[in-house]
């Protein structure tokens, strides 16, 4: 009863303060309710950048990879020699080895003839690279020349395509090299391309008449079953040139991340505006407390007069903040879900809003008010029961 009574009289005199200028008190509720919009959306953006980074390398059917060292990502590889990977053949430990081809061309959209750029993806069909059922399906019809699979998932800056193969309308160009679409496949576009097309190893080669057989750009390797990867890559890199990464499925998927996140000027951008977000949003809280304070200096000034100790105003404060970051991020998050659903129809990439994501934000601006309230407690030590005779 004690403990209650210790949180409860602190708590509902602060309510009664808050709800006494509702002007005020709903200007407040709009301060953290900003601030919370904006550190969702930041930290929305921030999941799908690295959730559509990840979008190729998690289709991939391979237990290492092998990637020239000097490639900051996927999307912007740097060649290797074929040789490379094919000298993983000598562990017994490896049962197959695919070189796969990516480059970035423009795209003609057969209805309007205009170019957009999107990443090519070249493999032998055979060696089934893609854990995507369509890619399956079709490896014998990707064996054709000049035969290409578009993914549906690309930006509708692109053209209808599957309207247009139902119509039989299925030539285009890639690179300026003339190509027939066979069919839709499901990827995914991300911050470095806008839509994507997977081909044979044989018809990358024609449409980028620039690259060789002989230079790759990545190198997935499957093992026998039963194979220690961790073991497997150690010894690789022993046998293997110094140029060369060897990454297991998880630090490929990190090492993507981690260029969007430390490389790229985006990720610090959204990184940085969600500690925007938060300053904004405390500065707003600080001044509604500490007017509040201000103007109820002289009742302070009463209460500890009376013989209310400073505990007692640091939970009346307290509990003030927790009311605005509570009232702030209820109307604040469901907000957030609806601009979260906009802005996934708009930019063709997932923005999930998940338990964790809600937690974290709601752990953000509560420590965001409860600073402020730290911030606006200092102003108490002016109530001096003196000032008041």
């Amino acid at each position: 009863m004690k403990i209650i009574n210790w949180v409860h009289f602190p708590a509902r005199f602060a309510w009664r303060q808050l709800i006494l200028d509702r002007t005020k008190f709903i200007a407040a509720i709009c301060g953290v309710l900003f601030a919370c919009v904006l550190v969702f959306m930041q930290l929305g953006f921030k999941d799908s950048l690295y959730s559509s980074a990840a979008s190729a390398p998690t289709k991939l059917n391979g237990d290492l990879f092998l990637m020239h060292k000097q490639s900051e990502a996927m999307w912007r590889p740097v060649h290797f020699k074929r040789s490379e990977i094919m000298r993983t053949l000598g562990h017994p430990a490896v049962a197959e080895v695919a070189p796969l081809y990516l480059g970035l061309a423009p795209f003609k959209n057969i209805q309007t003839q205009t170019k957009r750029t999107l990443m090519v993806y070249g493999f032998d069909p055979d060696a089934q690279l893609f854990n995507v059922e369509a890619v399956k399906n079709m490896r014998g019809e990707l064996q054709r020349k000049d035969t290409v699979l578009f993914d549906e998932y690309s930006r509708p800056e692109f053209g209808p395509v599957r309207q247009l193969l139902e119509e039989e309308r299925n030539v285009t160009e890639i690179n300026d090299y003339k190509v027939s679409i066979l069919g839709l496949f499901q990827l995914g576009v991300s911050f470095a391309a806008d839509g994507n097309v997977v081909t044979s190893d044989l018809n990358f080669l024609r449409i980028f008449p620039g690259r060789s057989a002989d230079e790759i750009d990545m190198g997935v390797i499957r093992l026998q079953s039963g194979a220690s990867i961790k073991q497997v890559q150690t010894e690789l890199g022993e046998r293997l040139n110094m140029f060369v990464n060897i990454f297991t499925y998880e630090e490929l998927l990190e090492y993507e991340k981690l260029y969007w996140a430390n490389t790229a000027p985006i990720g610090f951008i959204f990184g940085f505006g969600t500690i925007m977000g938060l300053v904004v949003g405390m500065v707003i809280v600080y001044q509604i407390l500490f007017t509040d304070i201000t103007n109820h200096l002289n009742e302070f000034a009463t209460l500890k007069a009376m013989g209310y100790q400073d505990g007692y105003f640091v939970r009346v404060v307290f509990a003030s903040a927790f009311f605005l970051a509570l009232l702030g991020f209820m109307p604040g998050y469901l907000l957030s879900v609806g601009l979260y659903q906009l802005a996934e129809s708009q930019m063709f990439m997932p923005m999930p809003m998940t338990f964790n994501k809600v937690m974290t934000v709601f752990f953000f601006i509560l420590s965001m008010c409860a600073m402020a309230g730290l911030l606006a407690i200092r102003k108490l030590k002016a109530a001096n029961p003196a000032d008041m005779f």
